[in-house]
Order: structure tokens, then C-alpha cells, then sequence
């Protein structure tokens, strides 16, 4: 029965400690660059874009379509280093838990 209540207070203590990393995850900045850093993106750890920023020498009509492929190459950028960001501060915190290679966790 001890082991029981002590498994108890573990639950409650990691169920808090991921609310604490969800929290840090969704405050995460993380700057994606495209195209030698003529198109800036900056995003969050829960992947809300925050600002976008081009370089005004792709203002031309003409460079329509490079435009358009720097900003989603910015995002892909930005969003994986969200995304390792998370994946380091998750296991930072499941160390020594038998989670599989590859598990995300619910966020």
C-alpha cells in the first residue's frame, strides 16, 4: 500500500512538472531565417507565428514566387527548432522513464 501512495505522489509531482515544461514550451521563441536571411520568422513553441520579416529587395513583381518559398522555408525552420527545443526540454524531464524513441508527448 505504501508503494501505491508513493506512485500516487510521483504521479502528482510529474503531472506538475509537465504543466511547468508546457508553460516554458509555449513561451519558446525560435527565429527561422530563409534565403541567407532575406526572410525572418519568428515563432513560438506552440507554432503561432509571431513576426515575419522580408528584406525589401524581394518586393518585386517578378520575385513573387521566391517570396512566397522563403516564407514557408523561414517557417519550416523556425518550427524545427521549436520543435528540438521541446523535444530536449521534454527529455530533460522524462529521463529514465521507459518512453519509446519517437513518443510526442499530448502538446
Amino acid at each position: 500500500m505504501r508503494d501505491l501512495m508513493g506512485m500516487m505522489g510521483k504521479v502528482k509531482e510529474m503531472q506538475a512538472k509537465m504543466e511547468q515544461m508546457q508553460a516554458e514550451i509555449a513561451e519558446l521563441q525560435a527565429e527561422g531565417k530563409a534565403g541567407g536571411g532575406l526572410v525572418t520568422v519568428v515563432m513560438n513553441g506552440k507554432g503561432e507565428l509571431k513576426s515575419l520579416k522580408i528584406d525589401p529587395s524581394l518586393f518585386k513583381e517578378d520575385d513573387v514566387e521566391i517570396l512566397e518559398d522563403l516564407i514557408v522555408a523561414a517557417h519550416k525552420d523556425a518550427k524545427d527548432k521549436a520543435e528540438a527545443a521541446a523535444a530536449e526540454k521534454t527529455k530533460a524531464l522524462t529521463a529514465g522513464l521507459p518512453i519509446p524513441p519517437g513518443f510526442k508527448m499530448p502538446f
